[in-house]
């Protein structure tokens, strides 16, 4: 069964799983103790540590390991902020960075202290100058994806360390996504990122964080690690995680010129078999391996579900798989089509049978999930006269019912026309205008009313 969900967890690579196994029977004594066996694992880990921080592009004494990605920016955003506070308590991220780094923005803000979030384009990416004009003199740090986990967009990180070290900011660089396809941009000041988005074990994070860089861990202080994460590491896995990064490392740029390849098809035939589908995230800089997608009148589940009896393993930004009923943050920050999204991430030596295979399968599939929705196949004639106003009440009802709704009725507008639909469902608010930009119509925009918003649109054609 293909696995297309890389992005979430890679394979464990065969690299990771020999030196996993090897490190089990040598690795497993406290590395601090001086007898043999400690004096082995040391060993271990310090040949560990030299690894990943050459592939990170920092000194050894510079990272140290946690016990996740999540963990790594937690600790680190927290550690930088009570580094520099008596510089300020504002905190610079973009609106498409990971929830980890949200949610420790949420915290800062419960404290007392202020967050700027950047908005981004429709591509997902912000602008750099824009993200420089977010730093103030009371910034403490700045946070900066290297690339979108949901869309694979490409960040402008050396343009924004630059900015920070004009404004002497610390920049904070989330390379979960990234670290496994090549360095990181110099400048930054802080570094995490996660081993099992590289096919290394799960329970494995870094985080380095350069000489220089005032920086004050937030729980009590513990010999090991520097103090930035408490007790000595899962050896095994830390091994098996430095292992399997030089060794995708050095296959990158010959895998990610064949993935990428795959990729793009994907991207180009995807709208050409499937109609009303909305290809997201930058085409050009991306990361190799990602591409999504949203298709009209569609449920996120029922399609996620589908796909996997037919033996593919995909993920999905969209509000209909997630029990907030919210869609993803990404999405709604770029404003685009959030309903029946579909995230394929390749995991390293996908097979391009696989793909096409995918290719194959995925018309039938969107189109039972529509068929069993009620969705139009295609908008009706205009019957009705000028002057007169529809009102859709799809209260109540979750993505994407409303736009099926809105679809089914739209052909009875005349021209100049305009429909109102009543929706309480949060996704609503993406998907009414991404549905005018895909079929040519007014988005009017939008008001409250009882139970709900009623967003209105103009036929133009």
């Amino acid at each position: 069964m293909p696995y297309f969900d890389a992005a979430s967890a890679a394979p464990l690579h065969p690299v990771a799983r020999q030196a996993l196994l090897a490190a089990l029977d040598e690795g497993w004594a406290d590395p601090a103790r001086l007898y043999r066996e400690g004096r082995r694992a040391r060993l271990l880990l310090d040949a560990a540590r030299e690894a990943a921080a050459a592939e990170a592009g920092c000194r050894p004494d510079e990272l140290v390991f946690t016990p996740s990605g999540t963990r790594a920016l937690h600790d680190g955003i927290a550690g930088a902020l009570a580094g520099r506070r008596r510089t300020g308590r504002h905190l610079v991220v973009a609106a498409v960075e990971h929830s980890a780094v949200l949610h420790a923005a949420e915290a800062l803000e419960a404290e007392g202290g202020s967050v700027t979030r950047v908005p981004v384009d429709r591509t997902g990416r912000v602008s750099a100058g824009e993200y420089a004009a977010a730093l103030r003199p009371d910034t403490a740090l700045a946070a900066l994806q290297s690339a979108n986990h949901e869309v694979g967009t490409e960040q402008p990180v050396a343009e924004a360390a630059e900015a920070c070290r004009k404004a002497g900011v610390p920049l904070l660089v989330d390379a979960a996504q990234s670290l496994g396809w090549g360095p990181v941009p110099g400048g930054w000041s802080l570094l995490t990122a996660s081993a099992h988005k590289w096919g290394g074990p799960p329970g494995v994070g870094l985080l380095a964080v350069r000489k220089g860089v005032r920086f004050a861990a937030r729980r009590p202080a513990d010999e090991r690690e520097h103090g930035r994460a408490p007790g000595f590491p899962d050896l095994p896995a830390v091994v098996a995680a430095a292992a399997s990064l030089r060794a995708v490392r050095a296959e990158a740029a010959a895998e990610a010129a064949r993935l990428r390849a795959l990729v793009d098809r994907v991207r180009a035939r995807v709208p050409e078999l499937v109609p009303d589908v909305e290809v997201v995230g930058d085409p050009v800089r991306r990361l190799p391996h990602l591409v999504t997608f949203s298709c009209l009148y569609v449920d996120g589940e029922a399609l996620l579900h589908a796909l996997d009896r037919e033996g593919f393993s995909v993920s999905s930004g969209s509000s209909c798989t997630s029990s907030t009923l919210e869609p993803s943050h990404v999405l709604r920050a770029m404003g685009v089509l959030s309903e029946g999204n579909v995230r394929v991430s390749l995991p390293w030596g996908t097979d391009a049978a696989d793909v096409e295979r995918f290719l194959d399968v995925l018309p039938g599939v969107v189109a039972g999930v529509r068929e069993h929705l009620g969705a139009p196949s295609e908008a009706p004639a205009s019957v009705s006269p000028a002057g007169t106003e529809l009102v859709v009440d799809a209260l109540g009802k979750r993505c994407p019912i409303p736009v099926i709704e809105l679809a089914k009725v739209f052909g009875d507008v005349p021209v100049g026309g305009l429909v109102t639909v009543l929706s309480d469902d949060e996704a609503a608010r993406l998907d009414v205008p991404a549905w005018c930009g895909m079929r040519g119509q007014e988005y009017v925009g939008e008001r409250a009313v009882e139970g709900g918003v009623a967003y209105t649109v103009r036929r133009r054609s």
